[in-house]
């Protein structure tokens, strides 16, 4: 693998690199095949700070084999994502459906028209503004 010198490292654009930190350093060259063997091969040795950059990393390794014609096997490590990227609930809910909104105690019919007649109030009165 040819060796880059700091030199030609500063010169290369941003994009080379599978992944830039947030002092603008790149890691993980992939400007030819030997660079994006060697990425392929260390991506899961190097530090992230988030999912999520692991992720971009490992997708720009993946569109980088593909250019430079290298087969990714299925064991391989690089081939699938790390793990998922959203969170099985939130705070709030659980993913995957609505939650259903609850009152803190029971409302009257009167409170509930008031309701509606504010509602429509504020309606009209976008609508002619």
């Amino acid at each position: 693998m040819p060796k880059l010198v700091q030199k030609q490292r500063k010169s290369m654009n941003k994009d080379v690199y599978a992944y830039v930190d947030k002092n603008g350093e790149g890691h993980l060259p992939l400007n030819d095949e030997t660079h994006v063997r060697n990425a392929m091969a260390r991506w899961n040795q190097t530090g992230f700070p988030s999912l999520t950059a692991k992720e971009g990393a490992r997708r720009k390794i993946v569109a980088g084999a593909k250019r430079h014609d290298i087969e990714i096997s299925r064991t391989d490590k690089v081939a699938k994502p790390a793990s998922s990227l959203r969170a099985a609930s939130t705070a709030r809910e659980p993913r995957g459906g609505h939650a259903v909104a609850t009152t803190k105690r029971p409302t009257t019919p009167r409170q509930r028209a008031a309701a509606r007649r504010n509602i429509k109030k504020t309606v009209a009165a976008r609508r002619s503004a």
